[in-house]
């Protein structure tokens, strides 16, 4: 099917795991030929990367997707896929809820859009949704930014935590090589980007499913002897991760990142609960001792470094003084941000056939009260920066406010201050700030801009 003139929009839900997939498909789609519109309603083919961690995140899926399936049933022509993980949790249902999908397609398969399509075109309507090893990806992404691309080093999950569906959805661990990676980077390098962001839903387990081991005994292939080998490829000039587990954070990876001048200073750990029960009925695999330990050794390292996370509360059978054992601990470190939930039942999760479901209203109260102390404890964090020089890497222009430009310190905080981004796009600029808000800052930028 010729398809060289034909338009795709997707939509994207969820994780940065999920924006990095729609942007490999998207490359695989322009690849075929297609151009991107930013219209669903003139598009040919369109695309929803869904997300089933909260169930809020699935029904909007469902809206958004009812109103093309309606669509097409005056333009017959159109090509409606599923991907992402909704379509691995759901499967051949979608396809009995919403007749007018043509495909439905697991994580796993991102990178095989183009062969999926050919069935598609051909008159079929096809579920990928079978578990397969993914194979090393050789499209090129079609990224949203020019300075800053995410990079996969894992794909898959091999916990087993009791409210989480990702291990169902995206499958078991597999780690990328670390030669593979360094191509990927380098290719970036050579094309403008000045920053990568190292991206598994568990990145922390990185190589645990690569051969080899040291004389010590430890795996061959770890995230810091990773750090270590990407670190001096010319023309990257910073290095995040993404989504560190307690359970396996290392002082060795502490260490290097304190040693790799590259690799900013932001770690994202997410604690999910501040009470030894609720984490223990989690399967989460460590205590609040343990994480408040390895807060304690990266502050010692980096006494000034941005800690962000995730938290969820009304987990079943959470009590009051178990909620309150969340907000001492969020008191106690100090967060630049935290991602806040109330627990949301998700499918084949154990939690979500336990009788000990806490009611709407009570998990309602409590995220408004932890949202509160979020917010308050986020601008109390924000305030050291005033006065401060940051240095802010350039990524785009501020939308809102005509003049200004937006970037992110080594810390992740979200800078705007005036400027041309035609002079500063992709630059390091050093700023002082002026202005300090819960979640971003203002301030003016200086003479000196470094490359």
């Amino acid at each position: 099917m010729n398809v060289s003139h034909r338009r795709y929009h997707i939509i994207t839900f969820g994780c940065q795991m999920n924006k990095a997939d729609s942007e490999r498909m998207a490359g695989i789609l322009d690849n075929l030929g297609m151009t991107y519109t930013d219209d669903p309603n003139q598009a040919d083919l369109v695309l929803y990367n869904t997300c089933s961690i909260r169930d809020n995140a699935e029904q909007k899926v469902y809206s958004y997707l009812g109103r093309q399936a309606k669509r097409k049933q005056t333009e017959p022509e159109l090509t409606l896929v599923v991907a992402g993980c909704v379509a691995q949790q759901e499967g051949e249902q979608l396809l009995r809820r919403v007749p007018e999908l043509d495909l439905v397609m697991g994580p796993q398969h991102a990178n095989r859009l183009d062969q999926l399509l050919e069935q598609v075109w051909a008159g079929s309507q096809v579920v990928a949704t079978e578990s397969l090893h993914i194979m090393e990806d050789i499209t090129k992404p079609r990224r949203e930014s020019t300075v800053s691309a995410w990079v996969n080093i894992i794909y898959g999950c091999n916990e087993r935590c009791s409210y989480c569906v990702v291990p169902n959805v995206r499958g078991v661990e597999q780690s990328r090589t670390p030669e593979a990676i360094y191509g990927e980077m380098t290719v970036l390098a050579q094309q403008g980007f000045k920053e990568v962001t190292l991206l598994g839903q568990n990145i922390d387990a990185y190589g645990r499913d690569l051969p080899g081991t040291t004389p010590s005994g430890r795996h061959l292939h770890t995230l810091t002897d990773l750090l270590y080998h990407v670190h001096d490829i010319e023309g990257i000039d910073r290095l995040r991760f993404a989504t560190s587990h307690p359970r396996y954070f290392t002082e060795r990876l502490i260490q290097a990142c304190q040693e790799l001048p590259k690799v900013c200073e932001h770690f994202h750990i997410p604690f999910q609960s501040g009470d030894n029960e609720i984490l223990k009925a989690m399967k989460r695999g460590y205590t609040r001792e343990k994480y408040l330990q390895i807060i304690e050794k990266i502050r010692r390292y980096m006494p000034d470094a941005a800690i962000s996370a995730d938290v969820i509360v009304g987990f079943p059978g959470e009590t009051e003084a178990q909620f309150e054992n969340t907000l001492q601990l969020i008191e106690e470190v100090g967060f630049d941000l935290l991602n806040t939930a109330a627990y949301s039942p998700r499918p084949g999760t154990p939690a979500a056939f336990w009788d000990n479901q806490l009611s709407e209203e009570v998990k309602g109260d409590r995220l408004q009260r932890l949202n509160h102390l979020v917010s308050t404890q986020a601008m109390e964090r924000s305030q050291r920066y005033l006065g401060r020089v940051e240095e802010v890497l350039v990524e785009g222009e501020n939308l809102k406010s005509p003049g200004q430009v937006m970037g992110r310190t080594r810390g992740n905080r979200l800078t705007f201050f005036q400027g041309e981004i035609g002079e500063l796009l992709g630059k390091k600029v050093p700023v002082k700030i002026t202005e300090a808000r819960a979640f971003s800052l203002t301030g003016e930028a200086l003479s000196l801009v470094t490359a």
